[in-house]
C-alpha cells in the first residue's frame, strides 16, 4: 500500500532512499526530500509490505500526459521485481490517466512491468 510521504516518515525515507547509490549522503537525502515537497508536482510515497512494514519508497513527478518515477528503493529483504511491479502497479492505479516514464535508472524497470502487462493482456485475451 502506498501512502503519501509526511514529515513523520522522514528518517524512514532517508533509509530507504539512502539504498540508491547517489543518494547515500545525508545532505544530499535531506535536500531531494525538500525537492519532493516544495515543487508542485512532485510527491514521494512509502509503500507497506504486506507484513505492515514500511518497506520502500517511490518519489515521482507529474507531468501533463505521464508520470516520471524518478526514485523507486526498497529494503533489502523486500527487494525484488514482484514488489517493485506492485509499487508502479499502485502508481498506476492512483494516477489512471498518466503512462508510467522512467529516469535512466527507473526506465529498465518500467519497461519490464510494461512487458509482464503485455503478457498478462495477451494472456486475459487467448485465456
Amino acid at each position: 500500500m502506498l501512502l503519501k510521504y509526511k514529515t513523520d516518515y522522514e528518517k524512514i525515507a532517508m533509509g530507504l532512499l539512502s539504498f540508491i547509490p547517489d543518494l547515500n549522503d545525508v545532505s544530499h537525502l535531506k535536500t531531494e526530500i525538500e525537492w519532493y515537497q516544495n515543487e508542485t508536482g512532485r510527491q514521494l510515497f512509502l509503500w507497506k509490505n504486506t507484513t505492515g512494514d514500511l518497506a520502500g519508497v517511490v518519489g515521482v513527478e507529474q507531468s501533463k500526459d505521464y508520470l516520471i518515477v524518478r526514485h523507486l528503493s526498497l529494503s533489502p529483504s523486500d527487494r525484488d521485481e514482484g514488489n517493485s511491479f506492485t509499487i508502479l502497479d499502485e502508481l498506476a492505479q492512483l494516477y489512471p490517466a498518466d503512462k508510467l516514464m522512467g529516469t535512466i535508472a527507473t526506465s529498465p524497470l518500467i519497461g519490464k512491468w510494461e512487458q509482464r502487462h503485455k503478457k498478462d493482456e495477451f494472456s486475459g485475451l487467448n485465456g
